[in-house]
């Protein structure tokens, strides 16, 4: 049986050799800046947290945390939102 860790490396590996897009393959989220006041994320999995200081979105790759003033979730799908608002960082926790 193999690992987590083994199969997510087989799977990047694969994906590599394909040369199919490692967001497609491995459903990584793909964020999208526009300065410092628009975020679209795509492939993540759920909203953990909404305030209008600290937005924390679950992805398959782990959490992101989007710090800032003023946030919004302008509109969100299935699988892509845009956030709106100033923001001062993107953090990735695992």
């Amino acid at each position: 049986m193999r690992s987590e860790n083994s199969d997510h490396t087989f799977r990047y590996k694969l994906a590599d050799l394909s040369e199919v897009p490692k967001d497609v393959a491995m459903g990584f989220p793909v964020l999208t800046m526009i300065g410092q006041m628009e975020l679209n994320i795509e492939n993540y999995r759920g909203i953990i947290e909404y305030t209008d200081v600290l937005i924390r979105i679950q992805t398959k790759a782990g959490q992101l945390r989007i710090n800032g003033r003023g946030l919004s979730i302008a509109y969100y799908t299935n699988d892509e939102m845009k956030i709106n608002g100033r923001i001062d960082s993107i953090e990735y926790q695992h």
